[in-house]
C-alpha cells in the first residue's frame, strides 16, 4: 500500500521539487498540494493523507499552529516538519504541537525518504543533529530511578510495553517479543498514554529518558 503524502509549503519550486524527488518512488502517492495552511486544512479531509510534509513558515498560520490542528481534526495523519529552522525554539514547538518527525531542508534525499517512511508507520523521526537537542535537553532535569516509573500507576507489563515503545520498537516487534497481540499491545499503549497525559511518541520518548527507563 502506497503512501499517500500531502505537500505543504508557500513556494512552488519547493513543492515542485519534491514532487519531482518522490514522484518517482513507488511507494508514495502525493495525493495534493498546499501552498498555506488554510488550503492544507481544507484538503485534508478530502484527500486524506497519510503523512503531511509541512514547512514552517506558511503565509496564513505558522506550521506549528496547524500542526495542532491537524492533530485534532485528523489525527491518524502525521505530520513532519520540512524546514529551513534547526534552532531549538522551533524544533521543541513543532514537537509539542504533536509532530511525528523534524527534517531540515538541507538533508540529504535519502534521510527525507526515510523520514517519510518512518512516520508513515506511526513512529517517530528526527534528524540526527536535532534528537541530540532533545537528549541534551532532558538530560539536564533530574533522572529516576527505574524502579520509580511504577509509582504512576503502571502495571508491570505497561513498564515493559513502555520500555520497548521508547526504544523504538513497533507494535509487531513488541508483540513478537512480549508474545501477544498486536491489538493488546495497542491496548497497553493506550492505557499508559492515558495514565501519564501523553499524546505523542516524542512525549513518551522524553518521560523514559526522565524516568532512567532507558538511557539517551
Amino acid at each position: 500500500m502506497k503512501t499517500r503524502l500531502l505537500l505543504v509549503d508557500d513556494h512552488a519550486v519547493v513543492r515542485t521539487g519534491l514532487r519531482m524527488l518522490l514522484e518517482g518512488e513507488e511507494e508514495i502517492e502525493i495525493v495534493g498540494e498546499a501552498e498555506s495552511a488554510s488550503d492544507a486544512l481544507n484538503l485534508i479531509s478530502q484527500v486524506k493523507p497519510d503523512v503531511i510534509l509541512m514547512d514552517i513558515g506558511l503565509p496564513d498560520m505558522s506550521g506549528i499552529d496547524a500542526t495542532r490542528r491537524i492533530r485534532q481534526l485528523a489525527p491518524d495523519s502525521a505530520v513532519l516538519a520540512l524546514t529551513i529552522h534547526e534552532d531549538e525554539e522551533y524544533f521543541f514547538q513543532m514537537l509539542d504541537a504533536g509532530a511525528s518527525g523534524y527534517v531540515p531542508k538541507r538533508a540529504a534525499p535519502e534521510e527525507l525518504l526515510t523520514a517519510i517512511r518512518v512516520t508513515a508507520q506511526g513512529e517517530v523521526y528526527l534528524y540526527p543533529s536535532l534528537a541530540k537537542l532533545l537528549v541534551k535537553d532532558y538530560l539536564t532535569q533530574s533522572v529516576q530511578p527505574k524502579n520509580q516509573a511504577t509509582l504512576d500507576g503502571l502495571t508491570p507489563r505497561e513498564n515493559e510495553v513502555l520500555t520497548l515503545l521508547a526504544d523504538g520498537a513497533s507494535n509487531a516487534e513488541i508483540a513478537m517479543q512480549l508474545s501477544i497481540s498486536p491489538k493488546t499491545v495497542a491496548r497497553h499503549r493506550e492505557n499508559i498514554m492515558g495514565k501519564l497525559n501523553l499524546h505523542t511518541r516524542t512525549e513518551l520518548v522524553k518521560y523514559a529518558i526522565r524516568k532512567g527507563i532507558i538511557q539517551p
